[in-house]
């Protein structure tokens, strides 16, 4: 059975007016699991009393590439801790890290670095993709020079609707046969073709079924996460709601 949970950005303004009566009506609606996202502005005993209410498992949270630096990474790692959760997901990185092929090499070496320093607490990192690492730099595509500098142990978060955005002839679908084992956590994500991210799972371009039968037969996926970003079509509560019962017809 795949385990479905939410990426709270999906619902960030109802969950900064009412943080447990929001993961009260994600939980209602179905989803066992959340991911967190950005900064901690609760007290991590807070959170964890928040989800032992509901009944919710935090899977993971979208973690600033500075919250891993060496001053603030045991913080990190003692926050999470109490939370139980054990997935550090990088959601984006500094320009820097990013312009050419040897910056993302040398962006590789550095995850392994930290990988390294989370191991010994059962903790594991993984990287969240945008667009822009499905567009050529140099001859070939940026994520591909990161996961093939990245140790085995290193995730890759694939948000199917974020890779699709970089373009119409992007194969969304690659990156599941061509890195076994390396997505235990993904984003669903609907996209459009010509509606962009205002549409929803079933009625975008993404062909679904084939999309689950690769994650299945290929990674070791723990949870399936939807993320809904299109305020301008549904409210954000309403978003989620529609994706979960849209998953559940698939």
């Amino acid at each position: 059975m795949r385990k479905y949970a939410v990426q709270l950005y999906s619902v960030r303004d109802e969950l900064a007016r009412d943080l447990w009566g929001t993961l009260r009506k994600v939980r209602a609606m179905g989803y066992e699991g959340v991911e967190f996202f950005w900064e901690f502005t609760h007290t991590a005993q807070e959170l964890k009393a928040a989800l032992e209410d509901t009944g919710l498992v935090c899977c993971g949270w979208h973690t600033p590439w500075h919250n891993v630096q060496p001053g603030t990474l045991m913080a990190t790692i003692t926050y999470n801790k109490v939370l139980g959760n054990n997935e550090i997901v990088i959601p984006g990185l500094p320009g820097e890290m990013t312009h050419s092929k040897q910056a993302w090499l040398d962006t590789a070496k550095q995850f392994n670095e930290v990988a390294t320093q989370l191991a010994p607490y059962g903790m594991k990192l993984a990287y969240h993709n945008h667009h822009q690492e499905f567009q050529a730099l140099e001859g070939d595509l940026p994520i591909h020079y990161f996961m093939e500098g990245t140790a085995p142990e290193i995730g890759f978060q694939l948000d199917n609707g974020n890779a699709f955005h970089a373009g119409a002839d992007t194969d969304v679908y690659a990156p599941l046969t061509r890195y076994p084992g390396r997505v235990r956590t993904i984003h669903l994500k609907p996209y459009s073709i010509k509606n962009g991210y205002a549409t929803m799972i079933g009625e975008d371009d993404i062909d679904w079924p084939r999309f689950f039968a690769l994650c299945e037969k290929h990674q070791p996926i723990d949870w399936y996460i939807v993320e809904y970003e299109c305020t301008d079509k549904y409210p954000q509560l309403d978003g989620i709601r529609l994706c979960i019962d849209a998953l559940r017809r698939l």
